[in-house]
C-alpha cells in the first residue's frame, strides 16, 4: 500500500501548529488552555502550515515548475490572506458587537458571545507559513 507522503506532511504540519497554539498561549497569558486545539486563531496559524507544507510539498515531489504546485501556491495565497484579512476583520466586529451587547444591557437577543478570536495577525501567517514549509522540506527533501 503506498502512502500519500505530501498528506501526511500537511497532517503533521497542521498538528505541531495546532500544539504551539498551546505552547504560545501558555507563555503569553500564562496558563494552558488545551481548547486553544480546536479554537480558530492563535500562534501559529495552523491553516497556512497546512497550507505551505502542501505547496512545498507538491514543489518538491512534482516540480515547482507544475501546474500543480501553482495551483497550491495560488491555494496557499487565498487561505492566508483569508486568515489574516477577512476572518480577522470578522473577530473585530464581533468584539465590537460584543461590547455594543453588553452596553446596551440586550443580552436577551443574544446570549451567548460571538467568538471574537477568528483570525491571525500577519506574523502569525507568516509563522505559521514558515513551519510549514521547514517541514515539509525536512519530510520529504
Amino acid at each position: 500500500m503506498q502512502q500519500n507522503s505530501v498528506l501526511i506532511t500537511c497532517i503533521i504540519a497542521w498538528a505541531i501548529a495546532q500544539l504551539l497554539k498551546i505552547v504560545t498561549w501558555w507563555f503569553a497569558a500564562g496558563e494552558l488552555n488545551f481548547k486553544r486545539l480546536v479554537e480558530p486563531g492563535g500562534m501559529p496559524s495552523s491553516h497556512s502550515a497546512f497550507v505551505t507544507s502542501l505547496g512545498t510539498g507538491i514543489g518538491l515531489t512534482e516540480g515547482f515548475h507544475s501546474t500543480l504546485f501553482a495551483l497550491s501556491a495560488a491555494f496557499a495565497l487565498i487561505v492566508m490572506y483569508d486568515a489574516a484579512g477577512v476572518r480577522r476583520a470578522a473577530g473585530k466586529q464581533a468584539k465590537v458587537l460584543n461590547a455594543i451587547i453588553e452596553d446596551l444591557r440586550i443580552r436577551e437577543l443574544h446570549p451567548e458571545r460571538l467568538r471574537e478570536l477568528l483570525g491571525h495577525t500577519p506574523f502569525e501567517v507568516l509563522m505559521g507559513a514558515l513551519l510549514g514549509i521547514v517541514i515539509a522540506v525536512w519530510r520529504l527533501a
